[in-house]
Order: structure tokens, then C-alpha cells, then sequence
């Protein structure tokens, strides 16, 4: 009885579709850009699609055999949901509204592909494009992978809600990937190569961006962490009027125009191009400007390059980082879909002594995210920065990196995927054991036959560089574990790995996956309290 029903409701609805079909009227209806040509659809998973139309409007949305109606409600806006589709051969999506009498209003949308769609977001390292990467004139030059499309959200910020962005899905060709971010590339690459599947990949980052910026406003306020934070910027752009700003900025461009006509130099007091009230930092901005207008696009999940904005304030990101997953979470409606990030690379000069990173405790947070929220990693690049370069250029093996977790926790594949990680110590006298998890077949010095990057403190708080070495397994030694001790220290109570702005580190697991740099202490480091 069921499924004579079930056949009996759908012949129903495909007749009063045929028959909307042939009496509807003209009506002007519309698709988000993340629906163009060339677009990736998620496949085996349930697919929104919307878009707007007249106030009333039955619309039509046809794909891959299956066929669905809403009604547009009094501000236009429509949405149906797709059933789960599979990887197959290129795919027509036709969208189609109006009401009697009359005709119709279709979109037809083409070279639709099925398969495995990624958000990749961040600041700067993650917009870092593939051609200014180690060897990316290369990788542009052999970049014609049809099977992986690519597209871009580059709007500026908004403290309102933004429903669309100007952009359009490629398909992957040199051209099309030169200025793509690098990490994104790379990582869909391995993927795809991996998987064989087409690969969707959106870039959604924007250089300098701070984390307030990509979380909504309503997630941080009434949280002491934050008001402060928040009530500098409301009086920083209180007097920002952005209708004078842009009558200002376009006037004085005219003004530029002639001048130069005139073979004059421009005027001077220029408006500024990015004010901060529309920039990358103010909390909500990049939230609203971004993430909202592909919002519930179907995704796997989101691989994030971010921190280095927020290194000052490395505590407040504790609380931060994982508020910002959730609400993205809870706002696409998919559960806990997969967010992989990268741990700050090494930057800045190398200390000679031991000493207090705002950057180390940065990366602390983002290690601690893990702990606090599920199906979320890290990819530790610690040896990939450049002392002088914020923008490390060996982005390739950081789309690896990335691309291990994916790969060993989404799709199955036994890869090793989690770098090493700190799990316990032991005191004998004076010097401690240190017992790792994640060894993939144990623990190695590279690059050195020494252990480097070790410090040890007593109770007096002063660090030492200390003496580190893997126990031989003859002696009683396992392959998860590191001793440590320093002449200048009889009495040791705490440790740290890596634990600088530019760390000198050379501990990996077999697999090759640097360790995890952390600290066994708890002590106040420079960015406490530190919240604006």
C-alpha cells in the first residue's frame, strides 16, 4: 500500500508539474552564483537549492530525473532540497517559476558534476595563490584537470546579512587556477587523484582577516571575553555612514579621472578604499559577507589557514576558534561536518634561550580545539615557515598535510593523518619521560642525530634548553617516548616542544609528521587576558 501510494502522489505531482508547466507566466526568477555552470554538487548527501522569484511563484527545480516545486514566499525567496545524488556523467539543472496565465521563466544550468565539495577559508596563507607557491609556475602550467571546478567569494564586509556574491564556478585551467589559493589547489588535487571523483572547491578567505570577523555578532555578545573587544569596535566606527562613503569615494574617483585626463595628478585626501566598518577584522563582517551567501550550499567540510591576526590575543582564541566551527555548524544544518586547520607555521627570528611566544600559545589554542570539539585535526607545518615571510611559499606540501586528514577520516583510506601529540610525563629524579600518542611506528630525529627543541624548567619558572634523547629499546625504551633533563635544572617540573615564535625542532613520527608543539606547564603566558 505504501508504495502504491508513494507512485500514486508522485504521477500526482508531475502532472500538476506538467500542467504549471504550460500556464504559468513570465516571472523573473533567479539562482544564487553558487549555482553556474561548471558547479559541483555533493553527492550522497541531501542538496539545497535556492533562489528567488516573485512573491508567490510556484517554482520548478529539475535534475538528474527528480523533480521539485516550492513557492516563493513574500519576499521571493524559495528553497527545495535535492535527494541524494551519485557521481555520474555531467548533470542539467533547470529552475523554473510563474503563476497563470501565460508562459514560463526557466534557468538552465549545465556541466553540473556529482562528487566531493570543500570550503577552504582563512586569512592570507590560505588566499596565498598557486603561482607565487614553490614551483606553482608548474603546477599552473599542467593545472587542466576538468574534473575539479573552482570558485571564488571575494565580497566586501557587511554587518548585514549578504545573499548573494559575484562569482562563478571554473573549471580548472591554468588561468583559472594561477590565482586560486594554493592550499585549496593542492589539497583538492590529492583528493581527486585520491578519490577519483570530481572536486568542488570554494575559496572563501581573505588576507589579514581576524576570526571575530568570520563569527556572527549574536555568538559573542553577552560574553565577558568579548565585550570589550566589541565595544572598541562600536566606537570605532560609530561615525561611519556608508552611503557618505560611498558618494565620497566615487566622487573622488571622478575627480581622479579628470585629473588625469588632464594630465594632473589626483587630489589628494583619497576616502579609503577598505574602511575597517566594511574590512576583515570587525566582528560579524566576514560571517555576514562570506559565509552567508553560500549558506546551506552542501559541503563535506572546511579546511581553514588562520591565527596568525589573532596570535595577540592566542587565550581569547581558545574560546574563539571552536565558537566560530559551531556556529558555522549550526548554521549549515549538516551536523558536525568535518573542519581541518593548519597550525601556524614557524616564523619570525630564532631565539637563542627559551622564551615566551604569543605564537606558540596561538597554536596551543588551535591544538586544543581538537580536545573540544569532534571530527575536527590539524595539519602541523612547523618546519614549512620562513623566518622572514609570513607567507611561507611551500604551499604543496600544506594542501598534503591537509589532505591526510580527509583522506584517512572521511573517505577511509589507512594513511597516517595525525601528527604526534603529547600525552603524559613522568618525573624520575631529575629528568622527566615524556610519552607521545600518534607515533605511526615510532618516534625520529631529522635533519640531526640530536633531539632538538626541548626546554625544561624547576619550579622557579626558568627555562633551560634541555638534553633529549629516544631511549634505546635495549635499555628498557619505547618508541613513544622522550627523556629529557638539563645540568641546570636538578629538579624539573615542566616541559615544552617547540615552544617559540620560530622554533629549532627536528622530532617527527615514522610516517614523517612533525610533532605537535606543546607545553606540560599551565603557567600565565604573554597573551593573557589580553582580549582586544
Amino acid at each position: 500500500m505504501n508504495n502504491v501510494m508513494r507512485q500514486f502522489r508522485f504521477v500526482t505531482f508531475s502532472l500538476c508539474a506538467l500542467t504549471t508547466f504550460a500556464s504559468r507566466a513570465n516571472a523573473d526568477v533567479k539562482l544564487p552564483a553558487i549555482f553556474t555552470d561548471h558547479a559541483v554538487l555533493q553527492r550522497d548527501a541531501p542538496v539545497p537549492v535556492w533562489g528567488w522569484s516573485n512573491p508567490g511563484d510556484e517554482v520548478i527545480v529539475e535534475i538528474a530525473g527528480q523533480l521539485h516545486a516550492a513557492l516563493a514566499d513574500e519576499k521571493g525567496k524559495w528553497r527545495v532540497t535535492l535527494d541524494p545524488l551519485k557521481v555520474g556523467k555531467p548533470l542539467t539543472l533547470h529552475v523554473s517559476a510563474g503563476t497563470p496565465p501565460g508562459g514560463k521563466k526557466e534557468i538552465v544550468i549545465e556541466d553540473i558534476l556529482v562528487g566531493e565539495v570543500w570550503l577552504c577559508s582563512g586569512q592570507s596563507n590560505m588566499e596565498f595563490a598557486l603561482r607565487g607557491s614553490t614551483n606553482g609556475d608548474l603546477d599552473v602550467a599542467t593545472a587542466n584537470q576538468a574534473n575539479i571546478r573552482l570558485v571564488r567569494v571575494k565580497e566586501p564586509g557587511s554587518q548585514k546579512p549578504v545573499e548573494d556574491f559575484k562569482g562563478k564556478w571554473e573549471v580548472c585551467s591554468p588561468k583559472a587556477a594561477a590565482g586560486f589559493s594554493a592550499v585549496g589547489f593542492y589539497f583538492g588535487r590529492e583528493l581527486h587523484r585520491n578519490l577519483h571523483v570530481p572536486v568542488g572547491l570554494i575559496d572563501d578567505s581573505w588576507g589579514g582577516s581576524s576570526c571575530e570577523a568570520w563569527i556572527p555578532r549574536e555568538r559573542m555578545e553577552g560574553n565577558p571575553l568579548y565585550a570589550g573587544l566589541l565595544k572598541q569596535w562600536d566606537e570605532q566606527v560609530k561615525d561611519f555612514d556608508p552611503v557618505k562613503w560611498k558618494a565620497d569615494l566615487a566622487a573622488w574617483k571622478k575627480k581622479a579621472d579628470e585629473a588625469r585626463a588632464a594630465g594632473k595628478p589626483a587630489p589628494a585626501n583619497r576616502p579609503l578604499v577598505d574602511p575597517p566598518a566594511i574590512g576583515n577584522h570587525r566582528p560579524a563582517n566576514l560571517y555576514h559577507a562570506r559565509v552567508e551567501p553560500i549558506l546551506p550550499y552542501a559541503i563535506r567540510g572546511v579546511v581553514w589557514y588562520q591565527g596568525e591576526s589573532n596570535a595577540g590575543r592566542a587565550y581569547q582564541y581558545r574560546d574563539m576558534f571552536p565558537l566560530m566551527i559551531k556556529s558555522w555548524r549550526e548554521a549549515w544544518h549538516q551536523g558536525d561536518f568535518p573542519f581541518y586547520w593548519v597550525n601556524l607555521a614557524d616564523y619570525m627570528p630564532e631565539k637563542p634561550e627559551p622564551s615566551e611566544s604569543a605564537w606558540a600559545e596561538l597554536r596551543e589554542a588551535q591544538t586544543m580545539t581538537q580536545d573540544k570539539l569532534p571530527h575536527t585535526g590539524e595539519a602541523v607545518i612547523i618546519y614549512l615557515g620562513e623566518a622572514s615571510d609570513i607567507h611561507p611559499r611551500k604551499k604543496l606540501d600544506v594542501g598534503l598535510r591537509l589532505a591526510r586528514l580527509a583522506l584517512a577520516r572521511d573517505y577511509g583510506q589507512k594513511v597516517a593523518d595525525e601528527s604526534p601529540r603529547y600525552e603524559s610525563m613522568h618525573k624520575d629524579g631529575n629528568k622527566i619521560t615524556l610519552k607521545f600518542k600518534n607515533v605511526a611506528g615510532g618516534l625520529r630525529a631529522v635533519d640531526a642525530k640530536e633531539v632538538q627543541g626541548f626546554a625544561i624548567a624547576g619550579a622557579d619558572h626558568k627555562w633551560h634548553w634541555a638534553n633529549a634523547k629516544l631511549p634505546d629499546s635495549k635499555e628498557g625504551g619505547t618508541k613513544n617516548t622522550v627523556e629529557v633533563s638539563s645540568k641546570d635544572v636538578s629538579d624539573p617540573v615542566a616541559v615544552r616542544y617547540a615552544w617559540a615564535d620560530n622554533p629549532v625542532c627536528n622530532l617527527y613520527n615514522d610516517a614523517l609528521l612533525p610533532v605537535t608543539p606543546f607545553r606540560t606547564d599551565d603557567w600565565p603566558g604573554v597573551t593573557k587576558d589580553k582580549n582586544e
